[in-house]
C-alpha cells in the first residue's frame, strides 16, 4: 500500500469500457499493433497483455512508456480494459526539480560559508588598493584637457563577482522548468494514451 501511495508519480492507470459485444481477444487484437513498434516486446496470456520497451523510437506513439500491463476484467456493467503503464521519463521529470533545488540550497550554503573569508580578503585588498598611488595621466591627454580616470572600485567589483558566483537563480529556473514539464507531461500523457486506446478499440 505504501508503494502504491507514491508510484502514481511514474505510473499511468486507467479503465475503459469495452463495447457490449466486444470480447477480450478482439480488444487485444485491435490494440496489438501498438506493441509491434521497434524496441517493443509483448506477451499475451489469456485476458492479460504485458509489454516492455527498450530504445524505443521517437515516432512510437507510446514511446514515453517503458512497460505496462493491460487486463480485461468484468465489472457490474460488462467488460473493461484496465491498464497500468510505467514511465521512467515521468519519474526523471519529477525528481529533477528536487535535485536542482538541492543544488540551489547548496550554493547558498557555500556562499554563507565563504562569506567570512571573503570579507577578510576584501578588507586586505582594500587596504592595498588605498596604498597604491593613482595611475599617472598621459601627458597628451592632460594637455588636451581630458578628465582624470576614476579609480576603479575593487570592492564593488568583488562583491558583484561573489554574488554571481553563489547565485542559486539558475538552479531555481531549471527546477521550475522540470516541475512544469512534469505536470504538463503527467496530465497530457494520461489523456493521450486514453484517447489512443479508445480509437484502437473502436477500430479507428
Amino acid at each position: 500500500m505504501r508503494a502504491r501511495f507514491i508510484d502514481w508519480i511514474w505510473h499511468v492507470r486507467g479503465t475503459l469500457a469495452l463495447a457490449p459485444q466486444q470480447s477480450g481477444e478482439e480488444a487485444f487484437d485491435r490494440l496489438e499493433p501498438l506493441f509491434g513498434e521497434s524496441g517493443t516486446s509483448h506477451q499475451r496470456s489469456g485476458d492479460t497483455l504485458t509489454f516492455s520497451k527498450k530504445d524505443q523510437a521517437a515516432q512510437d506513439k507510446m514511446s514515453v512508456f517503458d512497460g505496462g500491463v493491460l487486463r480485461i476484467e468484468q465489472d457490474g456493467t460488462g467488460s473493461v480494459l484496465r491498464y497500468n503503464l510505467t514511465s521512467r521519463a515521468l519519474l526523471f521529470c519529477f525528481l529533477a526539480p528536487l535535485l536542482f533545488l538541492a543544488f540551489g540550497q547548496l550554493t547558498v550554503a557555500l556562499g554563507k560559508l565563504e562569506s567570512p573569508a571573503a570579507e577578510a580578503g576584501k578588507e586586505a585588498g582594500d587596504k592595498k588598493d588605498d596604498k597604491k598611488p593613482p595611475a599617472a595621466m598621459n601627458p597628451i591627454d592632460k594637455f588636451l584637457g581630458a578628465p582624470e580616470p576614476e579609480k576603479p572600485d575593487a570592492k564593488k567589483d568583488k562583491e558583484k563577482g561573489a554574488d554571481k558566483k553563489h547565485s542559486p537563480t539558475s538552479a531555481y529556473v531549471f527546477a521550475a522548468f522540470f516541475a512544469a514539464l512534469y505536470i504538463i507531461g503527467r496530465i497530457l500523457e494520461d489523456r493521450l494514451v486514453r484517447k489512443l486506446f479508445c480509437r484502437k478499440l473502436r477500430g479507428v
